[in-house]
């Protein structure tokens, strides 16, 4: 499929598609599809944006208030205290998440051997 010159990539090739679609081809006349690179470029994207507000929301909340949790208690910044509790609902979602998977898999491993 490659010649020697040329490096495997791991672009999808490039396919013309039906004539219905001559929107999609931007003004070169070829049709640009979607790769794994370009979508983890744009997740890097996304995730570094969402920091930066995050950082400002952090910033913004700086008065610090005593947290009380299990018996314990202590002084952080507001933002600080709040990104522990988004992580933690967020850990809590994910692990609720992860125990769903894990039924559904075994379900269909014991549907399989059936």
């Amino acid at each position: 499929m490659t010649n020697p010159e040329t490096p495997p990539t791991d672009e999808i090739p490039v396919q013309e598609p039906p004539t219905d679609t001559a929107a999609a081809k931007d003004a070169s006349g070829s049709v640009t599809r979607a790769t794994r690179t370009s979508g983890t470029w744009i997740a890097v994207i996304v995730a570094t944006i969402i920091l930066v507000f995050l950082l400002i929301f952090i910033l913004a909340n700086l008065t610090s208030v005593t947290v009380s949790f299990l018996g314990m208690s202590g002084q952080l910044p507001l933002g600080v205290a709040l990104l522990f509790a988004a992580i933690s609902g967020a850990l809590l979602v994910a692990l609720v998440g992860a125990a769903r998977i894990l039924q559904l898999r075994r379900r269909v491993r014991r549907a399989g051997k059936s």
